[in-house]
């Protein structure tokens, strides 16, 4: 008569068997990233609160080169590019426009200080679809777009292919050393008040509608987030599973 299993191995090794066939089939998303400026940018990711670690959050990116980060089909959270950056005499990394502060080229958690030209991701998020915009409610320092590509044909792309800088109001206007404008900040950033910032009395759609500084935005980025509210215009989806392009100066 042959051996049987303990019912207690059996348990354990159907429960084994459980847990890891979610895990067998799990998937990544590809993020393609390409740098058209004539300058190095230094891409920063900041994970969604709670999710989980990426292999890379930040890292350079020279004129003309490209960089590809896998992460997971599930994944939440932003891009960016930090641009004129260089170690200090202390030995920190620092940057001109979008820093995260971390003091290395690696981001560890933290997110851009505005201005900043943000991608946003939410990948597989209701009814199956990835949801991405960009943003320019934290104001604007580069160029930047994202192209869907694989997966599910004719998922729209969008993009913010302006240079924001060139017609940045003066209060809004963030200067480099010399005297150029190298990022423009959002009326939120700029005056801290709540009709620009769509807070307070303010909170509500109806209540927050587009001012005279977010609509130089929307005018020259219509694609892109613009203010709090500016949704309906700004938000694309395309089915899960496919690789997304982002493009710097595209």
């Amino acid at each position: 008569m042959g051996s049987r299993m303990p019912f207690a191995i059996i348990t354990f090794t159907l429960v084994i068997f459980l847990y890891a066939c979610p895990h067998a089939g799990a998937q990544s998303v590809t993020f393609h990233f390409t740098n058209n400026c004539p300058y190095t940018v230094w891409p920063g990711i900041l994970t969604a609160a709670g999710g989980p670690s990426l292999s890379s959050t930040g890292f350079t990116l020279a004129t003309g080169a490209s960089s590809s980060l896998s992460v997971p089909v599930n994944w939440s959270g932003r891009l960016w590019a930090r641009t004129q950056c260089s170690t200090d005499a202390s030995g920190k990394f620092v940057c001109a426009t979008a820093d995260c502060a971390s003091g290395v080229i690696e981001c560890n958690g933290a997110g851009a200080i505005p201005p900043a030209s943000l991608a946003e991701f939410t990948l597989s998020g209701d009814g199956g679809k990835d949801y991405y915009d960009i943003s320019l409610v934290d104001g604007f320092n580069i160029p930047i777009s994202v192209t869907p590509q694989g997966g599910s044909t004719g998922c729209p792309s969008t993009s913010c292919a302006a240079n924001v800088n060139a017609v940045c109001d003066p209060s809004l206007a963030v200067r480099g050393s010399d005297g150029t404008v190298i990022a423009c900040k959002s009326a939120c950033l700029a005056f801290n008040q709540p009709q620009y910032c769509c807070t307070g009395e303010y909170n509500t759609p109806d209540t927050c509608p587009p001012n005279q500084y977010s609509m130089t935005f929307k005018q020259q980025c219509p694609q892109a987030y613009s203010y709090a509210y500016d949704d309906k215009s700004s938000t694309f989806t395309c089915p899960s599973g496919g690789s997304y392009l982002i493009t710097f100066c595209p």
